[in-house]
């Protein structure tokens, strides 16, 4: 495979090189996301089709049929009715590795992105059938099995000669080429290959080109139609074997939802949709509710779902009913910043750094769309209350000092010294780290801007006064029975924690609560109506232990010795399930509050 790079303008720089072409396409391929070859090659034909007249066609992710008939191998094939190549153009454009027929920039790599994704999964080669002005031709771009080496396959053409490249009849023309249009076959790792077997540990194996192509675009462009092969397996003239439209998620999204709308942030739009509530997604053709990602020129980018979905929309301030909540954050690029794709396409850079969830998280809670605050009140309604906090605080004003939580304000005569560069006006959140992360926000205004700015610097040269509130985090039971919790969500989980909201969702399903409330009904059997009051008094408890895990973890900040990233282990999902693991004094904290609810066993059984 030839490098691709134009001729010097001048003999004072001579132009690099690549002198291990092979090496280059594997390393480069290792970057690549299993998957990554489906969305280059029909981004090719995109393209293909946009170059032809009208800008109109269609393309088609199928079985080659006429090479299944010829060899008798099921192989996977992406069809286009686009402007198609001739044999010349296809060795100039498709044997090099940097080069394409279309537009070359930083911000896409069109040919680059199939032969880096494609052919390390293909070495026994890509078919290219091109049609143009109604003539046909062929090239194999393969890795040579005697020097490993990516290239084109040399061609015995009838007359003897020998080519690169070679013309081809009509008879391989499949639908729904015409004068013009392109086929690519992979012929996978070996011969007898499948490739139109889904690559283990896909989701949907069945539909898996579907699923994957509605949930990598966010739309088709105006005039190209796309659709993938179902049911292929019982043959082409089968009424099973059909080809199922690829629409991307808008037009699912759009049709299904109840409400929708855009919030403009500074450096970025936030698309949201609210599902109606009787959506059916199980046939998993597009990603349902739940999900969040970046859009960047129609193509989802970092889609998260499922518990990290749930997460990360609970960030955005999303804390109940996120089963029917759908987020896309679109990066602002009219401000000049710069938004590129990592080589796997499957994360965004936004002027080189990773895009700044968290910023979007704290502005889209202080704007949260009204549509999106009822349904969460709705489903919150449903809620039993279970509000513990006067006991606990009670409980806990003696080991005060053993938290100690101290936050400054300036004051003329204050006893105390901080750094005036430390002070954060209530209601402005602090951004935390920029990332991929999920989780990590939530809250509007006051102190649920940033729980971290109770725990500023001490030093410095401003007189100011200590405040003395309290700073316990707010929390709330949720269950999959009231519709506060979706199933999968928090799963065998005790809790989570959301720093910016200072907020605690404590799971009511988890087994450690339930099994002790059970315990204890088992006990109060003989009393009528006891379970709810024993339940209340359980979560009563196992509720303190995980708000003084949450305290004890905030006051460690203050010494200077923990970083962000190791408090917050301490209060992750699986550090807040392990503080409620021992139960020995929960059990006699619970007999004795019980006891003065119900009674004791003892008086009970008099």
């Amino acid at each position: 495979m030839a490098q691709g790079r134009s001729a010097p303008s001048s003999n004072r720089t001579l132009p690099m090189s690549v002198a291990n072409m092979t090496f280059m396409v594997d390393k480069l391929g290792e970057d690549c996301a299993p998957l990554q070859f489906v969305r280059e090659l029909t981004q090719n034909a995109i393209e293909s089709i946009r170059k032809s007249p009208g800008k109109k066609g269609e393309l088609r992710w199928d079985v080659a049929w006429n090479h299944q008939t010829l060899t008798g191998q099921t192989k996977l094939a992406v069809i286009d009715n686009g402007v198609g190549m001739t044999g010349e153009e296809m060795v100039e454009y498709i044997n090099k590795l940097s080069s394409s027929m279309h537009e070359q920039s930083r911000h896409g790599n069109f040919g680059v992105g199939a032969k880096i994704s494609a052919l390390p999964r293909n070495p026994e080669g890509l078919v290219y059938l091109s049609w143009k002005d109604g003539v046909g031709y062929i090239i194999h771009l393969w890795r040579d099995p005697e020097n490993n080496e990516y290239g084109l396959k040399r061609m015995k053409h009838p007359d003897g000669r020998e080519e690169y490249w070679g013309y081809i009849d009509d008879t391989l023309k499949p639908d729904p080429i015409k004068d013009n249009g392109t086929m690519v076959i992979l012929l996978g790792k070996e011969e007898k290959e499948n490739t139109m077997t889904a690559p283990a540990g896909t989701p949907m194996p069945s539909r898996w080109i579907l699923r994957y192509l509605n949930t990598r675009y966010f739309r088709f462009p105006v005039g190209v139609l796309a659709k993938s092969r179902e049911g292929w397996e019982k043959g082409q003239s089968d009424r099973h074997s059909f080809l199922r439209e690829v629409t991307g998620q808008k037009p699912w999204l759009d049709e299904n939802s109840q409400a929708k709308g855009t919030v403009d942030l500074t450096t970025a739009k936030a698309h949201w949709w609210i599902l109606k509530e009787t959506v059916d997604d199980d046939s998993g053709h597009y990603a349902g509710g739940g999900h969040i990602a970046a859009l960047y020129q129609d193509e989802l980018y970092e889609l998260v779902g499922a518990r990290a979905g749930v997460a990360r929309l609970q960030g955005f301030g999303v804390i109940f009913g996120c089963n029917r909540v759908v987020m896309y954050l679109e990066p602002n690029t009219n401000a000049g910043a710069s938004v590129t794709a990592n080589i796997a396409r499957t994360n965004l850079l936004c002027d080189g750094e990773p895009l700044p969830w968290s910023d979007w998280a704290a502005e889209f809670r202080d704007n949260l769309p009204q549509p999106i605050s009822d349904l969460m009140e709705e489903i919150s309604a449903k809620s039993s209350p279970s509000d513990h906090r006067a006991a606990i605080r009670d409980r806990l004003k003696r080991l005060r000092e053993l938290f100690h939580f101290s936050r400054y304000r300036p004051a003329q005569n204050g006893q105390h010294l901080i750094d005036d560069d430390s002070l954060t006006p209530g209601g402005t959140p602090q951004k935390t780290e920029t990332g991929g992360g999920g989780g990590g926000g939530g809250g509007r205004g006051g102190r649920a801007g940033d729980v971290y700015a109770l725990f500023l610097a001490t030093r410095g040269g401003v007189s100011a006064e200590e405040v003395n509130s309290p700073v316990e985090p707010d929390r709330k039971w949720v269950t999959v029975a009231d519709g506060t919790r979706t199933k999968g969500d928090l799963e065998d989980r005790a809790a989570r924690f959301l720093p910016d909201q200072n907020l605690l969702l404590i799971n009511g399903d988890f087994r450690v609560f339930t099994d002790m409330t059970d315990r204890w009904a088992r006990k109060y059997v003989q009393v009528p109506g006891a379970r709810p009051a024993i339940e209340q008094v359980v979560r009563e408890w196992f509720e303190q232990q995980l708000v003084e895990t949450v305290m004890g973890a905030m006051a460690l900040r203050q010494s200077g010795q923990w970083t962000l990233e190791e408090l917050k282990r301490l209060w992750d999902e699986e550090s807040l399930t392990a503080a409620v693991l021992p139960r020995y004094h929960v059990d006699f904290a619970i007999n004795r509050g019980l006891g003065s609810k119900l009674g004791t066993l003892k008086e009970q059984s008099a």
